[in-house]
Order: structure tokens, then sequence, then C-alpha cells
């Protein structure tokens, strides 16, 4: 298929269908195989077949299967070989990869993580040294990218390379127990989206007026909390659903963590009920405009958020207690 048949497809196809947040994260997958399909052909017939195998991966929303209508790029490669010919081959793959997914409908990631830069597209030599470069360094930028691999989902190629990786940081952060409380450093800052006095706190500004950001107010605080949580249990799951379905089979988060599951999924619904157009802006995407909610709605939403809070200072008290018993 070319691109342009692929994009044609996808924006005919999604027409057509009411889908759930599943199925519309199953859909996004099924697009981004044929257009990785289609670049492998391309970069084949230019310059030959992959000279060793290969794992590509997605991150981000996309890695946790969690993605609106309209999501931007989140991917990477790890190849066998350290090799000059393989890092040659792969970036310009990497390249091939991320214009083609632009051209179908999913825009270059602002902050560059994609396959077409080297940080995110190297050997499996080199993606060790990368890690364990991230967990020794401890830095504000080492740290950001470490968590964005945590959730990388591999789509095409071979899938231990991934949970090799993984098991590299799970292994660190058992034999240091601190460096959970480094992590909880960079996921702590939060955007209020619910006053002291139960109020909404909207944007004030802009064409987001009388909206709140269901991405920073509502999603990060479930996501980022919960897949703290996977990691320090060493939890391999890369969707916050079922890495709460596996950290509830844990005595420990069973009664804690019971309510979390339903709540995440009512974030799901509300942001695929009020954006159902695949011509909407990428940003529109992440604000819910208050006034569209019945009273119902808002109370839902409230509690939805409240709770987002409840969460982030519950998984806090587990990594500090784990960290001063």
């Amino acid at each position: 298929m070319t691109y342009s048949s692929i994009k044609k497809y996808r924006d005919s196809e999604w027409d057509h269908h009411d889908r759930s947040s599943h199925e519309l994260n199953a859909f996004h997958d099924e697009i981004m195989k044929k257009v990785f399909d289609a670049a492998l052909d391309i970069q084949s017939n230019n310059f030959g077949a992959p000279p060793c195998n290969y794992s590509w991966f997605v991150m981000g929303s996309a890695g946790r299967f969690e993605q609106a209508i309209i999501s931007d790029q989140d991917h990477g490669l790890i190849y066998e070989k350290d090799t000059e010919e393989a890092s040659r081959y792969f970036m310009k793959f990497g390249k091939e990869l991320a214009d083609a997914l632009n051209e179908v409908g999913y825009p270059y990631c602002d902050g560059n993580v994609m396959s077409s830069n080297s940080v995110w597209c190297k050997s499996k030599t080199k993606w060790n040294e990368q890690l364990s470069k991230w967990l020794r360094e401890e830095s504000f930028e080492s740290i950001r990218f470490l968590l964005i691999f945590y959730d990388a989902r591999m789509l095409r190629g071979e899938k231990e390379y991934i949970a090799e990786l993984k098991q590299t940081v799970h292994d660190y952060i058992k034999k240091n127990p601190p460096f959970l409380e480094r992590l909880l450093e960079n996921t702590q800052h939060v955007k209020k989206a619910v006053g002291f006095f139960h109020q909404f706190l909207t944007e004030t500004h802009g064409s987001h007026a009388g909206s709140i950001d269901l991405k920073q107010s509502g999603f990060f605080p479930y996501v980022n909390n919960v897949r703290l949580l996977a990691m320090k249990e060493s939890v391999n799951a890369t969707s916050t659903l079922s890495r709460i379905e596996e950290l509830t089979k844990l005595p420990k988060y069973q009664q804690e963590l019971s309510w979390c599951a339903a709540e995440f999924k009512k974030l799901l619904h509300y942001r695929l009920q009020y954006h159902k157009k695949m011509t909407e802006n990428y940003d529109d995407i992440h604000y819910l405009n208050i006034k569209e909610l019945s009273k119902e709605e808002r109370k839902d939403v409230k509690h939805i958020l409240l709770n987002g809070q409840k969460l982030q200072d519950y998984t806090q008290s587990v990594i500090k207690g784990t960290m001063h018993r």
C-alpha cells in the first residue's frame, strides 16, 4: 500500500465506526503497522533488506494503548548488530518511518521522540549503554527519557528486545530503592483543575477558555503514578489499565487501587465522547469544555480529578514509605 492509500483508508474507516477507546487503539495499531510495512518496502527497494533483526516500538499514549483520535508520534528502533552499516541503514529507515507517519496523519513529535532521532534509534548494545547512563545520571532529562521509554511497546520485530531492556531498569530499582524517590520528584508537578472549594479551575484565556486540560490535570495523575508503582513492582504491562490490573493482584494494592480502573475508563470515555472527529486539531483533543457537560457529568469529572489527586498522595506515601521504613 502507498502512504496516501493508507491515509485514505484511515480516514474513511474512522467515519464508519463509533469506536470504543480499545477499538480506536487497535485501529491505530493496524494503521501504524501498515505504515511500517509500506516504509520497509520502500527502504528495502532503495537500500536492500535490513542487515539484522530489529524491534520497532511505540511509546507515549501509543505505547500505553491510550491514544486519542488524533495522536502524534512516539517511536523508536532497536537493532541487533552494533555496526556502522546497521546504524546508517536504520537511521535512514527511522527517517522514512517518521515522514511516512506524518504523511498518513500522525504529526511529528515536538520533543523529537522518533526513530529518526539517534537517541531513539540504536543497536541493542548502545541501547543498554544509554539506559545505564540514564539510570546513573538521574538528571531531569535522563529521568524524563527513562519514563518515556518505560511505556515502550513493540509493534514490529523482536519482542524480547524491549523486555530485556526493561529488565535492566527493574534490576537497577531493586538494587537502588532510593531511585524511586528521584522518579517521584519528576512526576509530582500536576496542573490542578479542581480548586480548594471543589470549583473547576478552567483555562481563562485563548481558544480553550472555559475548558480544563484533561491531559495535564486528568490523565497525568493516573498515568504517571500507576507507571511509578508498576516500576516499583517490576510490572511489565504497558497500558495504565493493565498495570492497575497487575498491581491489584498484589495484596498490598488490592484495596487501595480497587477504584482506580473504573475512574480511568471514565476518563478515556469523556475524552472520546467529546472529541470524535479525525479533523480536530491535535491540541484540542486534550481539552474538555465544562459547559458541554451535564450537571451529573460535571460532578463525575470532578470526582475523577479529585481521585487523581488521591492516587498521587497514595503513591507518594508508598514510595516514601519504602524509603523511610
